[in-house]
C-alpha cells in the first residue's frame, strides 16, 4: 500500500472553522479535543481535493429544462472514484492536517518557527505509518519549562514570554528536522529554519497554541446609514504555518493520480474567507525517497 505525506505551508491567513462560540472569539478555528492544537479535519481536505480535481478534470453538463436546470461538474470515473459517492467509499485515505510549526512573533528579532517535542514525535510515528522508516520511533527529551532550543543565545522572547535559551535545536532534533525540510516547498523557507527554529516544553508551546494566534475584528455595515449590523472576532492560523496530512491509498494507483493532480498546480485552498483572498496552502508531496 503506497503512502504520500503532503507537506502544507500556509501562504495567507487559513480559517478551519467550527462554527461560532460562545467565548470571547465568536469564530475559533477547529481544534483537536486532547490537545486544543489547531487541526484542518480530513473530510475538508478531502473536499478541498475533490474541488481541485474538478477544476483540472471536470466537464460542465447540465441537466433539466427551464427553471429546473442545473449545472454539475461531472469527472471521469476513475477520478470520482478516488473521492468516492455517498453510496461508495473512495480509494485513498486523507489525514486530518497536523500541526507541525507555528510562527511566533518575537521581539529578539524576526518570527520564530516554534513547535515541540511531541509535535516531532507524532510526526515520526506518521513518518513510520507512512512506511518511510523502519526504525523505532527516537525518544526526543525537549527543554524545561521556561527555557528554549534555539539558534540564539541568552535570552530569546516570544510575545510577551522570555525564554532562557540552553541548547541547540538543530543538532538535538536533526534526525527530525531533516524529514522536516522536505515537508517545506520553498527553497528560501527551507533555507533559513536552522535559525528560526524554536523547541518550547510541550506545556510552553500549548500556550501559544492555544492563546496565541492572531485574531482580527470583521464587520458588516448597512449600505446607507454605514452603522454597524454585525460585529465579530475571528481566529485564524497566520501565513508560514507549516502542517501536513497522511495520504494512503485503498486501491493501487489512486496515489499517483493524486500526486498527478497536485504536481499541476501545487497549491490547495482550505477554510473560510476564500473571497477575501484566505485559506491558501502551497503544497509539497513527499512519497519517503
Amino acid at each position: 500500500m503506497k503512502s504520500m505525506i503532503v507537506g502544507m505551508l500556509a501562504e495567507t491567513s487559513i480559517h478551519p472553522g467550527v462554527g461560532s462560540s460562545a467565548g470571547f472569539v465568536d469564530l475559533p478555528v477547529a481544534r483537536e479535543k486532547v490537545t486544543n492544537y489547531p487541526v484542518i479535519v480530513g473530510s475538508s481536505l478531502k473536499g478541498s481535493l475533490l474541488d481541485r480535481a474538478r477544476e483540472v478534470h471536470g466537464t460542465p453538463k447540465v441537466t433539466g429544462e427551464g427553471n429546473e436546470k442545473e449545472e454539475k461538474i461531472e469527472l471521469p470515473e476513475d477520478i470520482e472514484n478516488i473521492f468516492g459517492r455517498p453510496d461508495r467509499a473512495g480509494e485513498i485515505m486523507v489525514s486530518d492536517a497536523r500541526l507541525l510549526l507555528l510562527p511566533v512573533r518575537s521581539l529578539t528579532g524576526q518570527y520564530r518557527w516554534v513547535t515541540c517535542p511531541y509535535l516531532l514525535e507524532r510526526f515520526m510515528r506518521d513518518i513510520t505509518l507512512a512506511g518511510f522508516r523502519t526504525q523505532p520511533v527516537p525518544e526526543i527529551v525537549g527543554p524545561n519549562e521556561g527555557e528554549a532550543w534555539g539558534e540564539d543565545s541568552g535570552s530569546i522572547f516570544l510575545e510577551e514570554r522570555e525564554f532562557q535559551v540552553t541548547d541547540k535545536a538543530t543538532s538535538k532534533v536533526a534526525e527530525q528536522l531533516a524529514h522536516l525540510k522536505k515537508l517545506i516547498p520553498h527553497r528560501p523557507a527551507t533555507d533559513r529554519i536552522d535559525r528560526q527554529l524554536v523547541l518550547l516544553h510541550e506545556d510552553d508551546f500549548k500556550w501559544f497554541a492555544s492563546y496565541g494566534l492572531p485574531v482580527v475584528a470583521r464587520n458588516n455595515l448597512d449600505e446607507t446609514t454605514k452603522v454597524s449590523k454585525n460585529l465579530w472576532y475571528e481566529e485564524s492560523l497566520s501565513q508560514d504555518t507549516l502542517m501536513y496530512m497522511l495520504l494512503m491509498e485503498r486501491r493501487e494507483g489512486s496515489i499517483t493520480k493524486v500526486r498527478k493532480l497536485l504536481k499541476t498546480r501545487p497549491y490547495l485552498q482550505v477554510g473560510g474567507n476564500e473571497t477575501v483572498g484566505h485559506g491558501w496552502f502551497a503544497l509539497k508531496t513527499w512519497n519517503g525517497e
